[in-house]
């Protein structure tokens, strides 16, 4: 078992049941609690699977759920902090991005096999962060009892035995079945991966505490492993990987509306681009995958997209061209963010990346070349339109190509219907958020940023993990403050 099991505890790692049952956020509020007292923290995910990526301040790409966590440190996000992450082109197929870099990519007849020559590159980077952090936060990926993945892990107990990491495994009771879900996981686990188990955690409770109490107790008589905690379900305003596209609607007081609709196709990446949006007083924000469901709309955005053709050729066959065209025709505006912003142009010509060249949708003056070379970096500068508030985000990109546009947008309409622009985070300052709203119509926007959103959202997180965690399980990780001085 785990050499630091004393006093001070350098790592703990968060396993899930399933995927979606908040292992990133509560990484987040566990690495946000103790930088808050002092402790010297980061976060470390060692195989991530999402087309939601950030640019690091060391210029590669990584989890945005790692990004976040790395905010809720205080510390800026680096390479280190997910050295593998895979990013689904197609159902069989995936780009391989390791220690920041896109090297290849992964197909999924192989990917048993090709993963475990990663094993030492994620043992490097996390023996790396060791030496610079007194304690890092793991969070697993998917569950660690699946059969048919348990050959060759690198994500969940594969890492976890070869770095000696104790292990915290989460249910979601909001979607029923935790109990069946913890002791079935157990139940799967080798002998030794059930040892390194060192507690059980119940995620997201509505309701009554002391209903729970009977069912806590049978927890711990059948599995012999203590509660970690129970975390109440909460209002947090924080982008998950794993959450289903949702309708936002913020009511004002005089239920002023603003629509916007946002094309949620197959590939779509960084969805959280639009959060800052979506939480607006008096906008009404909708994902949706049918022409028929376009409107109403004052703006559609079309976000980012991990595969540009194929969600080009989806939009043009489910008849978004069309109602697109109608859209502008009543005055509608649109918007393109990176991928969405390429599919807005003339043409898609292919330089060795997605293969052929494809006729876009025409509605913005640019020609885009897909290269195999990555565009990565992070962005700060004022804008020059509409007013010059600063615009914060970073560019993570294949395509290449802009018109004539003021900065942050990379190419705009004549008649100024339709914008595109390649930042991610276009959205987080308050005050250019603001102002595009106004040039769109609105004029009931705010200006708070909502960087302040989310870490009001983890401060509430950390807050409720102090308070229901266990106090002797919390402890080791408060302790390795002390690692300071060494």
């Amino acid at each position: 078992m785990n050499k630091e099991t004393g006093s001070k505890l350098q790592a703990i790692m968060i396993q899930g049941t399933a995927s979606g049952v908040g292992k990133s956020v509560l990484v987040a509020g566990l690495c946000r609690l103790l930088a808050r007292e002092g402790v010297r923290v980061a976060p470390f995910k060692p195989q991530n699977m999402s087309n939601n990526a950030a640019v690091t301040a060391d210029g590669g790409e990584i989890g945005r759920a790692q990004a976040l966590q790395a905010l809720a440190c205080g510390i800026p996000p680096t390479t280190e902090m997910n050295p593998v992450l895979i990013k689904p082109e197609a159902d069989h197929r995936a780009q391989l991005v390791v220690r920041g870099q896109a090297v290849g990519t992964l197909q999924a007849e192989r990917f048993r096999q090709d993963r475990i020559a990663l094993l030492d590159t994620v043992l490097e980077a996390f023996a790396s962060l060791r030496q610079q952090y007194d304690v890092i936060i793991i969070e697993g990926a998917g569950s660690p009892a699946e059969p048919n993945l348990r050959a060759g892990d690198i994500a969940n107990m594969g890492f976890a035995e070869a770095a000696d990491i104790p292990v915290w495994l989460v249910g979601d009771i909001d979607r029923g079945g935790v109990f069946a879900a913890l002791k079935g996981s157990l139940d799967l686990l080798s002998p030794c991966e059930r040892n390194r188990v060192a507690a059980l955690l119940i995620n997201r409770f509505r309701g009554h505490r002391a209903l729970l109490d009977e069912a806590l107790d049978w927890l711990k008589e059948v599995t012999n492993k203590p509660l970690a905690g129970v975390i109440p379900w909460l209002p947090l305003e924080l982008p998950e990987e794993d959450a289903p596209y949702r309708h936002h609607a913020t009511a004002t007081e005089d239920n002023t509306t603003f629509h916007i609709a946002v094309i949620a196709y197959p590939r779509i990446s960084n969805h959280d681009d639009i959060d800052p949006l979506a939480a607006e007083p008096g906008v009404t924000l909708r994902f949706v995958r049918e022409a028929d469901a376009l409107q109403p709309a004052d703006v559609v955005i079309l976000p980012g997209s991990k595969h540009v053709r194929s969600d080009l050729a989806w939009l043009k066959a489910r008849g978004f061209e069309r109602a697109i065209t109608r859209h502008l025709r009543y005055g509608g505006k649109l918007l393109g963010i990176c991928g969405g912003m390429q599919m807005l142009g003339a043409r898609i010509i292919d330089d060795g990346v997605e293969g052929g060249c494809v006729r876009g949708l025409g509605l913005l003056p640019l020609t885009t070349t897909m290269r195999n070379e990555k565009t990565l970096r992070q962005i700060d500068q004022p804008a020059a339109w509409p007013g010059n508030h600063r615009v914060t985000g970073y560019e993570i990109h294949h395509g290449q190509g802009e018109g004539d546009a003021p900065f942050p947008f990379a190419a705009i309409s004549d008649d100024r219907q339709c914008l595109g622009s390649y930042i991610h985070g276009l959205f987080t300052q308050g005050g250019f958020r603001r102002d595009w709203l106004a040039a769109m119509g609105y004029h009931g926007g705010t200006d708070e940023d909502h960087s302040a959103r989310t870490i009001a959202s983890l401060d509430l997180l950390a807050d409720t993990l102090q308070r229901e965690l266990e106090p002797s399980l919390l402890a080791p990780l408060l302790s390795a403050s002390t690692r300071r001085d060494r």
